[in-house]
């Protein structure tokens, strides 16, 4: 028997092994300290090409402060690309790159809401935005707050912190008044661990 000569336009087979999606080639499009963003050529598994725009960003460490009382600490800050006010939690990046994400938690919280916590315990690690980042969240639980200093960055600086009450902190979830994604889906993870009382 001949071996068949394939077509030139004919896809190759898709196998279990074929991976998904490959770069076949990539090139920086804009670069800042904060964040990169890259275009790569790809090949699909069916072998039909294609481009993907990725933005790179280091990980990042959400931190979920719950008082003795059960209630939670929020800060609202002014988020620029969607020119809007939002309630979160604590979160952000310090250090180098691999720096231990309850080092970044223990940091954050200082940072932006003065509390200093005596318990913290990582509870996973999630992706924000995975269709075009590629960044992870560190979610951290912190407890046995205590109360001090802020100390925010020039970035920060409209930035307020308050404490909520947990009655409250769910009609905000439900009432549309935190739009925040990764922060609704850590509390989501911290209820569905058991970590916190629905």
């Amino acid at each position: 028997m001949r071996d068949r000569v394939p077509d030139p336009g004919e896809r190759p087979p898709v196998t279990d092994q074929t991976p998904d999606i490959v770069a076949t080639a990539t090139r920086v499009t804009y670069e800042n300290r904060w964040m990169r963003v890259r275009e790569d050529a790809i090949r699909r598994r069916d072998g039909s090409p294609g481009i993907y725009g990725v933005v790179e960003k280091d990980d990042f460490t959400l931190v979920v402060p719950i008082h003795d009382d059960g209630s939670v600490e929020l800060v609202q800050q002014y988020r620029y690309p969607v020119g809007e006010r939002l309630w979160e939690f604590p979160m952000g990046m310090w250090g180098p790159r691999g720096t231990d994400p309850l080092v970044v938690a223990a940091h954050e919280l200082r940072e932006e809401t003065g509390l200093v916590a005596t318990h913290l315990r990582h509870v996973g690690t999630m992706f924000e935005a995975p269709g075009t980042m590629n960044q992870g969240a560190h979610i951290v639980l912190a407890t046995g707050l205590t109360r001090g200093e802020a100390a925010l960055e020039t970035e920060e600086q409209d930035l307020i912190s308050r404490r909520i009450p947990r009655p409250e902190f769910d009609r905000m979830i439900r009432d549309g008044e935190i739009r925040d994604a990764i922060t609704m889906a850590a509390w989501g993870l911290l209820l569905v661990k058991g970590l916190v009382k629905p």
